[in-house]
């Protein structure tokens, strides 16, 4: 099975930082299955933020401690991804790698992209420029829903047709789609009588009632109105006529608006019994499920994608009532696992304001995943059904929560998925082998080298056989005096070293004025780049000269 190079960046896999965002939460979990199930000699870690190797290795053992060796790519090391020829990224960013690797050549390694949300303008941006970046056809995006792939491929299409209209047929290849699911780590989410009990008795719920859960972000705008739920929650228990808990385990984004989020919910359910939960802490993420017999979560949000809670609670034993919506489609099967409640929103067409105001900055991403929400309905009638019969039937309830279970267990663990993960690299790395030689190597319009696009700013440029000549009274010692001021070292970036200027001081105190092509050769090749830029920061703070030559 193939293996693959991950883009370690915290922030795609830190659960513990104080906005926790759904992305976090499946990063983490496909960490911790990638490191208990990827068939592999050893792991391959890229350190592209360049954090402390001793940071990111006290992650990577928080989420799961490594059973393999690791290698640890460092930040600039980008040609070392040839080994092992794929680069997973988790997010759908591989345009922009794309033109990163462009330089390198695209023959290098493969890239593999992740959805998650596809609804900000930031993302319905790169995807159409997977037609423009030098994507190949070896590279791959993971669509974790089919609901998300066909808005992935709405995009495409609407871009290929621009493209076509305007430059002709297209010739360049496109990256793969693949559906995978998002995964979790079934055994994570087993509930116990002990947590169980620890629960009802600090949320003072009796041993005996039936208890609704919801667990993620509480959001009006970029999340679910809870509204929806709280109405079908208030008519089941008004038609069974028994007392009805509802845990809410989450968080509030934007803090501020707690209270009135959680005061007007409760005053859509007035004869439920509300409890809230603060659903961040690591302890509670993984236990608060065996509190519950009943999991719901009406998505109503384009900002959503797949809905990992859903599976969560699939893991948990849990029977589900969700919306029939996005990527709640691939998971809950409706009347085995628990109940998908059908939904309804405008038709094609009658979102061209909405669109056209988003595209303007007119209104924020807030406020247009919102306003699209507003006009998304729920079956309540079908609602009301699904959580009545849940609560009237013990038999029921435990009857689907076994079958949810076990689809978690063979469909969504990460022992089922990172298997598909390697089959998709497996695919990359035969498709990149196979791939003609690259004609040119890309520079990246959108970041070209400073000193090719502000060419015409000096008045000349360094040429190799300009002179470089040692002004009177400068040695080692002085040199390094000057170049160690605050005002010359305002910028370390990329240097020559101490060690190198010092060879190129007293070569030249000993033999003279030298031409530029013999000072670099001093030093090794890998190096020689560096200090022939390194010259002018010499002359700019007048250790040497720079005379034209010929």
């Amino acid at each position: 099975m193939s293996n693959a190079a991950l883009f370690l960046h915290p922030n795609g896999y830190d659960t513990t930082g104080p906005s926790l965002l759904g992305r976090h939460a499946a990063g983490e979990s496909f960490l911790r299955g990638f490191l208990r199930h990827a068939e592999v000699d050893r792991y391959h870690f890229w350190n592209v933020t360049g954090r402390p190797q001793a940071e990111l290795e006290e992650l990577v053992n928080r989420i799961e401690p490594p059973r393999k060796p690791i290698r640890w790519i460092g930040q600039a090391r980008r040609h070392e991804l040839s080994d092992p020829g794929v680069l997973n990224v988790p997010s759908p960013e591989i345009d922009a790698e794309a033109w990163q690797r462009a330089p390198h050549g695209a023959r290098h390694y493969a890239l593999c992209g992740l959805t998650h949300t596809t609804a900000t303008a930031t993302v319905m941006r790169l995807i159409p420029d997977l037609l423009i970046a030098p994507t190949e056809d070896y590279d791959a995006l993971i669509c974790t829903s089919s609901a998300v792939r066909d808005a992935v491929e709405t995009q495409l299409s609407a871009m290929r047709d621009y493209m076509a209209d305007a430059y002709g047929p297209r010739r360049r290849p496109e990256p793969m789609r693949a559906t995978i699911p998002l995964g979790v780590n079934v055994d994570d989410f087993a509930t116990t009588p002990e947590h169980r009990s620890a629960w009802r008795a600090r949320l003072d719920i009796p041993d005996d009632a039936v208890v609704v859960l919801f667990v993620g972000r509480f959001s009006v705008r970029t999340k679910m109105n809870p509204a929806l739920m709280a109405m079908a929650l208030e008519r089941a228990a008004r038609r069974t006529g028994k007392p009805v808990y509802w845990v809410n385990s989450g968080w509030i984004e934007p803090a501020a608006a707690g209270p009135g989020f959680h005061e007007e919910t409760r005053k859509l359910c007035p004869s439920i019994h509300y409890r809230e939960v603060d659903g961040r802490p690591a302890d509670v993420r993984f236990s608060i499920w065996s509190v519950a017999d009943i999991f719901i979560s009406f998505s109503d949000n384009i900002q959503e994608t797949f809905g990992l809670t859903p599976v969560e609670a699939m893991a948990a034993g849990l029977p589900c009532v969700v919306t029939d919506w996005d990527g709640y489609k691939d998971t809950v099967r409706d009347g085995i696992d628990g109940f998908r409640v059908p939904t309804v929103t405008p038709r094609p067409g009658f979102g061209a304001d909405l669109a056209t105001w988003f595209a303007n900055k007119w209104i924020s991403y807030e406020t247009y995943v919102g306003a699209a929400a507003q006009y998304t309905a729920v079956d309540l009638d079908r609602a009301e059904a699904a959580l009545a019969t849940l609560i009237d039937h013990p038999k029921i309830r435990r009857s689907m929560g076994e079958a949810a279970r076990q689809q978690a267990r063979d469909v969504f663990d990460w022992a089922a998925i990172i298997p598909q993960y390697q089959a998709l690299w497996t695919e990359q790395r035969a498709r990149l082998a196979a791939a003609p030689p690259e004609p040119t190597r890309r520079q990246n319009p959108y970041r070209p080298d400073p000193y090719v696009l502000f060419a015409g700013y000096p008045t000349r440029h360094l040429s190799r056989h300009d002179v470089v000549v040692l002004n009177p009274g400068m040695d080692w010692p002085a040199a390094h005096a000057r170049l160690s001021g605050a005002l010359a070292v305002y910028s370390r970036f990329n240097r020559p070293s101490d060690a190198e200027l010092e060879v190129v001081i007293q070569a030249l105190a000993e033999h003279g004025p030298m031409p530029v092509a013999k000072v670099i050769e001093l030093i090794p090749t890998g190096r020689r780049n560096f200090l022939e830029r390194g010259l002018i920061w010499l002359a700019r703070h007048d250790v040497v000269a720079l005379h034209p030559g010929g």
